[in-house]
Order: C-alpha cells, then sequence, then structure tokens
C-alpha cells in the first residue's frame, strides 16, 4: 500500500457569495474512507462551469468543487473488495443514489430524488486524495488518458443525456440548436448530435475560435449570438419554422430567454445550464400549449450513456477539446469561466 499522507493539497471556496473566490490550501485532512468506500488518489480533475455555483454560493454546495475526477483506487474501506485497489476509475457528479426507488430501479440513477452529489454533498475532486462510493465509481478504460476520461464523466455524460432527451421527437436530418456550443458541454454535444445521431447542428456561441472550432466538428451552420440576429438566421435556415430541438447549454438568462423564439412548433425545448436560482423560464402556459412546445430537463444521463461515451472516445469517435492546467491555476480557470472565456473544458493534474 502506497503512502498516504495526512494532508493534502487542494482548493478552497473563500467567502461563498457574490464576492467568493476559490484558494488553493496545503492543510486539509485525507479522509479514510468508510464501509462501502474507497480513497482515490487523483490524477487529474474537470472544471466545470457548475464548480462556479460553489464559489458563487449559488445553493448548498461544499468548499471544495468539482466532480470530474480521475485516479488510482488507494485504499478500500468496510465491504469492498480488495480487488478494487490499483483500479483506475472515475467519480462523477452522483456520488450515490438510495438504489430502491422506482426512478433507480428504471436505471436513471441520474434522477433519483435522494441522491447525493460530488462537490455538493460531499467534498468534490480539486484535491489530491478523495473519497468515493465504491458501487458509483467508473471504471476508465485502458488506452483512454485520464486528462480525456475526466470531461467525459460530468460534460460528456451530462451532454449525452441531453442529446438522447431529442428522442422520439426528432430524426435523423432534422435540425438540432445548441446554445452554448462552444463551451465544455456543447462542443461535445454537437459531435454526439451531428456525427452519432445525424442531426444538422446549429452551434451558437460568440467568437472566431468557437466558431472555427464548432465546424471543425461537424455543426452545420454557427451563429455569433453577440454580433448577429440569431433568430432571424435559424428561421431562413430552417424555411421559416424554427429548430426541431433547442438544446440550451449555456447557464445565462438571455439564453432561455432566445429559446422560445429559435424552436418550431411541436418543437422541443431541453433544459440542461444552470442559472439562478430563482430564474424561471420565460414561456407562458398559452404559448406552450398552442404551439404544441415539449419541454424537457437533462441534468446527467444514465450508467450505460456513461458507457457509450467512453467508448466513443477510446475509438476517437468523440474528442474533448482539452486544455490541461496545474491545480494551482483553478483559481484563474474559475474566474474564467465565469466571464464565458473557455472554449472546450479545463482540466488540471494534481501535485
Amino acid at each position: 500500500m502506497p503512502d498516504i499522507p495526512t494532508v493534502q493539497t487542494v482548493a478552497w471556496v473563500e467567502n461563498p457569495g457574490k464576492d467568493g473566490y476559490l484558494i488553493i490550501r496545503h492543510d486539509v485532512a485525507v479522509a479514510k474512507p468508510g464501509d462501502g468506500e474507497v480513497l482515490v488518489k487523483l490524477e487529474c480533475s474537470g472544471i466545470c462551469h457548475s464548480d462556479c455555483r460553489n464559489v458563487s454560493g449559488m445553493g448548498i454546495y461544499t468548499a471544495i468543487p468539482g466532480h470530474e475526477g480521475v485516479g488510482n483506487v488507494i485504499r478500500v474501506g468496510r465491504s469492498v473488495p480488495d480487488s478494487l485497489l490499483g483500479q483506475r476509475v472515475g467519480i462523477k457528479w452522483v456520488w450515490s443514489s438510495c438504489m430502491n426507488c422506482a426512478v433507480c430501479k428504471s436505471g436513471n440513477i441520474n434522477n433519483c430524488p435522494s441522491q447525493m452529489n460530488t462537490g455538493r454533498s460531499v467534498l468534490g475532486t480539486l484535491q489530491q486524495y478523495v473519497i468515493a462510493k465504491a458501487e458509483f465509481v467508473t471504471h476508465i478504460p485502458d488506452g483512454l488518458p485520464s486528462e480525456i476520461a475526466a470531461p467525459l464523466l460530468c460534460a460528456g455524460l451530462a451532454i449525452a443525456g441531453a442529446v438522447s432527451k431529442c428522442e422520439p421527437e426528432l430524426q435523423s436530418g432534422d435540425w438540432v440548436a445548441i446554445v452554448g456550443a462552444g463551451g465544455g458541454l456543447g462542443h461535445l454535444g454537437v459531435q454526439i448530435a451531428a456525427n452519432s445521431k445525424g442531426y444538422k447542428v446549429i452551434a451558437i456561441d460568440s467568437g472566431s475560435d468557437k466558431r472555427q472550432l464548432c465546424l471543425d466538428i461537424g455543426a452545420s451552420a454557427f451563429m455569433d449570438y453577440a454580433t448577429e440576429d440569431v433568430e432571424n438566421k435559424v428561421k431562413k435556415l430552417t424555411d421559416g419554422e424554427g429548430a426541431h430541438a433547442v438544446i440550451i447549454v449555456a447557464g445565462s438568462e438571455k439564453a432561455y430567454e432566445k429559446a422560445p423564439d429559435l424552436v418550431r412548433n411541436t418543437g422541443v425545448i431541453i433544459c440542461v445550464g444552470l442559472p439562478r436560482g430563482d430564474f424561471h423560464l420565460p414561456i407562458s402556459p398559452i404559448q406552450i400549449a398552442s404551439r404544441g412546445l415539449i419541454i424537457k430537463g437533462s441534468s446527467v444521463g444514465t450508467d450505460a450513456q456513461m458507457g457509450e461515451v467512453l467508448s466513443m472516445a477510446l475509438a476517437k469517435q468523440l474528442t474533448p477539446k482539452v486544455e490541461v492546467h496545474e491545480l494551482a491555476d483553478a483559481p484563474e480557470i474559475i474566474k474564467k469561466l465565469q466571464n464565458y472565456e473557455v472554449t472546450g473544458r479545463m482540466v488540471v493534474k494534481m501535485p
């Protein structure tokens, strides 16, 4: 068994709220796994835009953000087989679920009302050593680099779940608008929607770098919300009717306000991005009823979809755009995420 220190380096939220910020601490205790738990020595962790919610105090979260960790099991708790020792695993947003409710029994543990979440219910993955529930870790296939696997545990899984919500209403060849297409989730969604499902993707975001990325990975069109009349361009591209589905990946209120104008009658609006908690959809029941709109929610995908996403990445059918940094850079990365200045996904290596 490797030597395990008593304290470790972590990214820690100070003063969570509108003046919150992230610092690096070197004095946080390393926990011991309890019954059914494992201790994982992390190689790296992705940083998700939703981690900004920890810093901004947008709900009840832990002082250590992160839910995209990849590392090796170095200690097991009671009732966990020793065969897990040394295994490379991923730690996702769903830390555990009850496994007893009707939702869990249907395979949708991601929607369990009693679930616990990494970075919200338990300390997150922006630390060197993290406790995980053995039953809920994801085994990372050999040949897939850890820095590629990490963002797939949240961004890949979340957008795979969201794209799946286009069914059964949509067919191959239908138009799907992805709002926030150049970001961490969005650029993976472009690939899954265009290359795996055969949808024609309208990528909506801002900036020349995001335009180039989206067009390179399969989008049929890119529209810059900062400089173009997106509503009119979407209507013109879709014979005046609008997209068959709009997937709102961006967490901005403006993205949700614009979505009803981009979707055609009988179309689907899929809510993924997380605005502030007191924000409500700016669409009336009369409009939903008269237009026959379908509104769906999607947080993360299922375990089956997690396996599909990892298999796609291993086969190079799904390629995250990843920038790898040191854990010490996490405070600056959070600031960039808060300002929507990140293209693709950010991953930090543990010291």
